[in-house]
């Protein structure tokens, strides 16, 4: 039988979707730093205190990320069980039903609940994504185009704190939001029937798209793989927790620092930092090819941790630096992300590249809702200063400058990967 193969518009149609899902994606993971405060404030009532807001920001976050790790191994698996664009419309399925669940939330732990739950779609998107784009976009510049997609992320950030700026979301006004975030789901029943599937993964043994039956986590822990399975979890933890346990750290403290006197404030923050994101997202990739993945790698960690000590040590929210660090560091603290984007897919054979890239980037996710957790008991423990919790969980970036030597200095071909 002749190969499967995609006509010029189906693997444009296959971008445009990976990328909208990205986009909401994005606008799923930058929803609670900005709804947060406001939402605990809602919830809690007369029991809010600004130390409480901090401790519930930390352990949303935990939930989501933790939900994220399991969405992203298990949905990434099923990717290579029944197919990219399939395992992508659950994941956009997922975000999309449980986000708008927590604009019917009475309580605190219905809003964990929620968030863990959107954790799971989140946590999906991004390693079938990926793998669809990869493959199908084999011809095309792999710097830009992974670029391009990890873009996608921080332009749903950028979204939503477009529409914070104009709609500020307030603890009067804060479930409009969550019902917002449901939309996407129209776009995951879209791609269930009208986006293709990866030529690469149906010539790999599924023509038909019938199920696999082999088992692509196992395979990663083999004595071929494991070392590159090991090293990809580690280089996808350092940014992953650097990015949730010391960077968002800005966006409630300039919510507390400006809330009664600018609401908008916080939005324009985080609008602000993925403006940044947007660009470094796109030239992590490049970066990449220009310096080679390690040099890059380490100048990233080095410009990440000064960025961020700068952003809780010398400036404050409303001061006039603090707009410009902002956008700085999200800069380079995203570049990590593009780089990612490039070093995952390639570090793994076709039969378990969703699996694989699931397990390395969202296990740092499991590190991540420890960090962010364990960044909740030094907020608390340092009386609730969100600059001196943002200056000790920097040093995670720091950490990247030994890691990245656990790189392999070389892509298996694969032949090599499989035999």
């Amino acid at each position: 039988m002749k190969d499967p193969t995609l006509s010029p518009a189906a693997r444009v149609w296959v971008l445009i979707a990976v990328f909208l899902g990205l986009l909401f994606d994005g606008f799923e993971l930058g929803l609670m730093p900005v709804a947060s405060l406001s939402v605990s404030k809602s919830l809690l009532g007369d029991d809010f205190t600004p130390q409480a807001g901090g401790d519930w920001f930390a352990r949303f976050t935990a939930a989501l990320m933790l939900g994220a790790a399991l969405g992203g191994i298990f949905l990434g698996a099923l990717g290579d069980r029944i197919g990219r664009s399939r395992a992508m419309s659950v994941s956009v399925l997922f975000y999309s039903f449980f986000a708008s669940a927590g604009a019917l939330a009475r309580n605190q732990e219905e809003m964990l609940a929620s968030r863990f739950l959107v954790g799971l779609g989140v946590g999906g998107m991004w390693p079938n994504g990926m793998a669809l784009v990869s493959e199908c976009w084999r011809g095309a510049s792999k710097p830009l185009v992974s670029g391009v997609m990890m873009a996608g992320l921080n332009a749903g950030i950028l979204l939503l704190s477009q529409m914070a700026r104009v709609w500020p979301v307030t603890s009067d006004s804060w479930r409009w939001i969550f019902l917002l975030a449901g939309f996407p789901a129209a776009l995951g029943l879209s791609c269930w029937f009208l986006l293709p599937e990866s030529p690469e993964w149906l010539r790999s043994g599924n023509r038909h798209g019938s199920p696999r039956t082999s088992r692509p986590l196992a395979d990663l822990f083999s004595s071929t793989m494991l070392r590159r399975t090991l090293a990809g979890i580690i280089l996808s933890a350092i940014p992953m927790v650097g990015a949730w346990a010391a960077s968002k750290w800005m966006i409630p403290w300039a919510d507390e620092m400006a809330r009664s006197t600018n609401p908008g404030y916080k939005a324009a923050v985080q609008g602000w930092w993925s403006g940044g994101a947007i660009a470094g997202s796109i030239l992590g990739a490049q970066l990449a090819g220009w310096l080679g993945k390690k040099s890059s790698y380490l100048l990233i960690s080095l410009g990440a941790w000064i960025a961020t000590l700068a952003m809780f040590q010398i400036t404050a929210p409303l001061e006039p630096l603090f707009i410009p660090i902002v956008l700085i560091q999200g800069f380079f603290s995203t570049l990590f992300f593009g780089w990612l984007a490039l070093f995952l897919p390639d570090l793994f054979p076709t039969a378990i590249r969703s699996a694989g890239s699931g397990m390395s980037y969202n296990t740092g996710r499991f590190a991540t809702a420890f960090g962010v957790l364990g960044a909740g008991a030094l907020f608390n423990w340092l009386g609730g200063s969100y600059p001196r919790v943002g200056s000790v969980m920097a040093f995670i970036y720091a950490m990247g400058v030994a890691a990245i030597w656990l790189a392999p200095s070389r892509n298996l071909d694969e032949k090599e990967m499989t035999g």
